[in-house]
């Protein structure tokens, strides 16, 4: 098929249009290479993932986890330092990477996929189906898939101050490392930069509104981490930022108790937003949740016909794991006929998401927290190992990792499970299973060979200490 003009000539109609090309990019396989396609991408090529999230800032903890093990090593009986670290060349590296895979997935979209149309402008829809490309054409398609994503949120008085500031966009890119970085956050964007430029040689202050960090997280974890975070970085909790100013070179952060931080560098990362508020919804008819996300249904349908949506601009977990999951399940159903039976179609399945953040220490988790596990009614038992008690934490002289399981008294099965310590988004993987799976306790537990004396042993402990009896 072939794009085919509308009414005016300015207008050009479609099989299917997606806007983003992040894990909307990969929806593309072979089964549609005999529909025509409009795709949209007004940023970098490829989203946020491979640009300026998971991928570029796991290369970065990497570099910066290499840099904790030398500063570390005189436990071990090893005196080691660090002569110098190039900042730059940790740049070059990672994005000596990074980039030639967004131009190379933009150049295969531009000239190698005959059937697609890139349009690298603003979409908004201007009615049902019918896109604005922002450079005066106007695309109409038979279906459509909003994968436009997030972006950071910054507070008023922050971007009208004049003062630089840096997202997850550009903090990566910066051309020397700072001596001072001010980090305003206290999530898992926050949590992350802090360890990165903390290690690699950066004085970090982190400014939180709350008692703790990373408040989403089971509040054993949650407490866990702020106690070891207050160790490495200077700390500030239970303060809101009021103000914010240039002083020479300096940014300079006023705080709510009168006290002010001064830095080289401020790191904004209290959040991201989805960009539904950019598309013209309403024009489109597409109903948004109020926290701004578009609404869709278990298919990944919004209230639109023939419009699906997926990943950040609709999903509440902002997982590129989650994004590419949906984006599994829309590619099936934007194939399906009809719009009404549903017959045979994919569904979401987001029973249990598991989420990660690359920090010092790391953290994983999935499933319910013990409070949401007693809020919900559960007879429950909790079991909190700690990697101190196993032979590989002996090896690594860890007395700051915990594992955590919580399970469900009546029926044995697991209902959370949350790790703070070394590698613990791969630790956790085998009870991310036993959750998919309704695995009961006792049998992940001795159903199994565990490897002695390897690190998985402290969910083998943590589960055969659990009381169900």
């Amino acid at each position: 098929m072939s794009a085919t003009a509308d009414t005016g000539s300015d207008v050009q109609h479609f099989d299917l249009a997606i806007i983003g090309t992040g894990s909307g990019n990969s929806i593309l396989d072979e089964r549609f290479d005999g529909l025509t396609v409009a795709m949209f991408e007004e940023s970098i090529f490829g989203g946020t993932c491979i640009n300026v999230g998971c991928i570029p800032t796991k290369m970065f903890v990497y570099a910066a986890e290499v840099a904790r093990a030398v500063t570390t090593a005189s436990k071990y009986g090893i005196d080691a330092h660090i002569d110098k670290v190039r900042w730059t060349d940790i740049v070059d590296r990672v994005f000596g990477r990074i980039d030639p895979i967004a131009d190379g997935g933009e150049k295969y979209r531009r000239e190698g996929s005959p059937n697609v149309t890139l349009f690298s402008s603003h979409a908004r829809f201007v009615g049902p189906r019918r896109i604005d490309t922002g450079d005066g054409r106007v695309v109409t398609a038979d279906k459509v898939v909003v994968a436009s994503g997030s972006r950071a949120t910054v507070p008023d008085f922050i971007r009208d101050s004049g003062v630089t500031f840096h997202t997850n966009d550009d903090i990566m890119r910066l051309p020397s490392l700072p001596e001072r970085l001010i980090v305003l956050g206290s999530g898992y964007i926050a949590a992350e930069f802090a360890h990165v430029f903390s290690a690699l040689g950066s004085h970090v202050t982190v400014l939180a509104r709350k008692e703790r960090l990373l408040r989403k997280s089971d509040l054993e974890i949650s407490q866990q981490f702020t106690t070891l975070a207050q160790d490495k970085w200077d700390v500030r909790l239970s303060v809101d930022a009021t103000g914010v100013r240039q002083d020479g070179d300096d940014v300079v952060v006023s705080l709510s108790d009168g006290t002010e931080v001064r830095g080289d560098a401020l790191l904004v990362a209290i959040g991201r937003a989805p960009n539904a508020d950019q598309l013209g919804a309403d024009e489109a008819g597409i109903d948004l949740h109020d926290d701004g996300r578009i609404a869709v249904d278990e298919f990944g349908r919004t209230s639109a016909e023939g419009v699906f949506a997926l990943g950040d601009v609709s999903s509440p977990y902002q997982l590129k794991h989650v994004a590419n999951a949906e984006a599994r399940v829309v590619q099936e159903n934007v194939l399906q006929p009809s719009w009404a039976d549903t017959t045979g179609w994919k569904r979401f399945d987001h029973r249990y998401v598991p989420s990660a953040v690359f920090t010092d220490p790391m953290i994983a988790e999935v499933g319910l927290t013990e409070q949401e596990a007693r809020d919900q009614g559960y007879d429950i038992a909790v079991k909190v190992q700690k990697y101190a008690d196993v032979a590989y934490g002996w090896a690594m002289e860890d007395d700051e990792g915990l594992c955590k399981v919580i399970a469900d008294r009546a029926t044995g099965r697991l209902l959370g499970a949350h790790i703070i310590g070394e590698q613990a988004p791969t630790v956790i993987q085998p009870l991310i299973q036993a959750l998919t799976f309704g695995q009961s306790v006792r049998d992940v537990a001795r159903g199994q060979y565990w490897i002695h004396p390897a690190l998985p042993e402290v969910v083998e402990n943590a589960l055969l200490g659990l009381d169900l009896d």
